[in-house]
């Protein structure tokens, strides 16, 4: 396996930011690393790619324990954090070719390699501007290329499209499509159409620990079967009343509106009609939800109700 993580727990003082999560992840596979904020995704990534260490268990790239064999990690990962890092005063070709001697790259490979990636990121009539006078669809691009100027076996990228406008978020992920060929990509998101554009796979965690990890078809499909209804009522409603009715399995306050989750095969919309009726409420409205990543990304990661 090319990331193996087993066993791994990170406890900061009281909190257990990441408790007891193990998965494996094979070359040339893309995987989303979803969870809320605070769940325990970046300081997985920083555990696997030797910035912290773990307080126990086991993360090996590519055969070599992080801890143990950090300088052999990094020669076969490629990093790009959450909030991108860049000397803003250093123009993009002179950036590059700074990354690449940090890697202890030859001038003879590490030439046209710099040629090569400011090409593969879209970077051509940028190399010659400062980093800082580039928007932030460029910055992004040039984090993208020195975590790959050193060609990599394994890419971990912390919210990669974070904060980037719909035109610039297309860019980037085909590019991480583009580059992911042959190479373990690992990424962090917020946005679920990126999941379901990319990923084959999703591993979801809450809490700092492991809620799901399975292909995104499976995912889906366990889905097909459940309902969501979305509800909403004139009166004050408690969403613990909806969770008590036949047929539903959780119900997650979304607004001024209940999300119902039926229980597979069960058809929650007569119970909420007659729970209306012998309340004497008034329904404004009650539409079946489709099921798509976001709901699920929600039914993983929403605590029920009290």
């Amino acid at each position: 396996m090319s990331l193996q993580i087993q066993n791994l727990t990170k406890i900061y003082g009281s909190q257990k930011a990441v408790d007891n999560i193990s998965f494996s992840i094979g070359e040339g596979e893309i995987v989303g690393f979803l969870g809320p904020n605070g769940a325990g995704k970046s300081t997985t990534m920083k555990i696997a790619t030797g910035y912290i260490p773990p307080t126990e268990g086991k993360v090996t790239v590519g055969g070599f324990d992080v801890v143990q064999q950090p300088m052999q990690v990094k020669k076969i990962i490629g990093y790009l954090p959450e909030h991108n890092p860049l000397y803003l005063d250093m123009f993009v070709h002179e950036y590059l070719n700074f990354i690449g001697g940090v890697y202890q790259m030859p001038a003879s490979l590490l030439k046209p390699r710099i040629k090569e990636i400011i090409e593969m990121c879209g970077l051509g009539q940028e190399q010659n501007k400062l980093i800082g006078s580039l928007s932030k669809g460029y910055r992004q691009r040039v984090g993208l290329a020195q975590a790959l100027i050193h060609n990599p076996k394994v890419l971990i990228l912390d919210e990669p499209t974070s904060g980037l406008d719909p035109n610039q978020l297309v860019e980037i992920r085909s590019l991480i499509k583009k580059i992911s060929h042959n190479k373990t990509v690992i990424f962090s998101t917020h946005i679920m159409q990126e999941v379901q554009a990319l990923c084959d796979r999703v591993i979801v965690i809450n809490h700092g620990q492991l809620v799901a990890d399975d292909l995104l078809k499976n995912l889906v499909g366990q889905k097909e079967n459940v309902s969501i209804i979305v509800v909403e009522f004139k009166e004050y409603v408690l969403a613990n009343d909806l969770s008590k009715l036949a047929g539903v399995e959780k119900v997650i306050i979304d607004g001024k509106q209940f999300r119902v989750f039926s229980k597979p095969g069960a058809d929650v919309r007569q119970e909420i009609l007659k729970f209306t009726t012998e309340k004497n409420f008034s329904l404004l409205s009650l539409k079946e939800e489709e099921n798509s990543m976001e709901d699920i990304f929600k039914s993983l990661t929403t605590p029920q109700p009290a």
